[in-house]
């Protein structure tokens, strides 16, 4: 396309956008929610309160980018303007298109982050497969790639509980990951990871293949009503391992939660099991195990409504959560998601956490059925 072709075309994206998204909806409804936050009974209920306030944050999230992208057209039109007379050069005229272009795609892409539940946090689970010291170390290294992944996007990890694995690596792995849109991007995750290399671990230097299972569900808050049945609900102590201090094996700081869930829907009953060693406080660690335990409710009524929904969009594409999902194959330098067939042979970064395009691409094919 030409400069001005380009010019027009982004235009007509922001545009979309603004329909799309429905600005002048979210900005009339953030007025009125501000004002109502200025009563002088609104802290009477300090839940409601910080419900109300939550939601206004959600909204202005949506108007502020928008705003941006705005902001950045309006200055590449009269950047064009300048181009036409003369008064800019293309260079100049290139960086303020390439500069608009790359906040629509941001915009664009987050758009399809629109389920209640895609502005959580994230926890994320590893649990290393068959293989002994083979899949430790891979669940380990998985471990990894989610913690640059989070530092490269400026999230918080915190690591609810871990089980080292025998030898090497780790058997099990529990983080919290904290920033905007957390679960809505590593949702994708979910699912078998397999890794095919040349193993440290043996010494006859055969090619081994191990695989590991992550789970990804939203972190919920206290402004999310999950009922938890307390008489269904029981607790453990134990004391926390680690490397060493004053607390380890001394103090039972450790705690485990067993609910017995019963599926509302199905009748079915099962034990939820929550271990949580994230500090040395036991009440905080109760309060974090409870945490997860809401989270792990909402994810089961969230998958609920998405099968429901799954039933009346028959024409629907299925997605098996519980299938493989991605190969990592060393030896041939390549990672390869088997759900959109997007693959890159830059295995060590994606190792380093740039997994940022296999987000995309799961997003751009799957994000609008969820």
């Amino acid at each position: 396309m030409t400069i001005a072709e380009t010019i027009k075309d982004l235009a007509a994206r922001k545009e979309a956008l603004r329909k799309f998204l429905d600005i002048e909806r979210l900005q009339q409804e953030i007025a009125d929610e501000e004002k109502a936050t200025e009563a002088a009974d609104f802290w009477n209920d300090p839940k409601e309160a910080q419900k109300v306030l939550k939601n206004i944050k959600s909204k202005k999230t949506w108007t502020t980018a928008f705003a941006t992208v705005s902001g950045s057209c309006d200055d590449m039109q009269v950047m064009g303007e300048f181009f036409e007379a003369g008064d800019a050069t293309e260079e100049e005229m290139m960086q303020q298109i390439e500069a608009t272009t790359k906040l629509v795609e941001e915009l664009e892409f987050k758009n399809m982050l629109r389920n209640e539940s895609d502005s959580f946090d994230a926890v994320l689970s590893i649990n290393a497969g068959a293989g002994g010291v083979e899949a430790q170390d891979w669940a380990e290294m998985l471990m990894r790639m989610y913690i640059r992944y989070a530092e490269r996007n400026n999230y918080k990890v915190v690591i609810s509980n871990s089980l080292d694995g025998e030898g090497a690596g780790i058997k099990s792995v529990t983080m919290q990951i904290e920033g905007e849109f957390a679960y809505g991007y590593l949702k994708s995750e979910t699912g078998v990871h397999r890794l095919v290399r040349v193993s440290p671990f043996n010494a006859q230097g055969k090619r081994m293949t191990s695989f590991a299972s992550v789970s990804v569900t939203p972190l919920v808050d206290d402004s999310i009503e999950v009922v938890v049945d307390q008489s269904r609900l029981s607790w453990d102590t134990f004391r926390s391992g680690g490397a060493g201090g004053q607390n380890v094996n001394k103090v039972e700081s450790g705690v485990r939660l067993r609910y017995q869930y019963k599926d509302p829907y199905t009748g079915e009953e099962e034990e939820i099991l929550i271990e949580n060693t994230e500090t040395r406080d036991q009440p905080k660690n109760k309060e974090n195990a409870l945490r997860l335990l809401r989270s792990q409710l909402y994810d089961r009524e969230l998958k609920h409504r998405m099968e429901e929904q799954a039933k009346i969009k028959a024409s629907q594409k299925k997605i098996e959560w519980g299938s493989q999902i991605r190969s990592y194959v060393m030896d041939d330098r390549r990672v390869k998601d088997h759900r959109t067939n997007y693959q890159t042979g830059d295995v060590t970064g994606v190792m380093d956490g740039k997994i940022d395009n296999f987000i995309k691409a799961y997003l751009m094919e799957f994000g609008g059925e969820n």
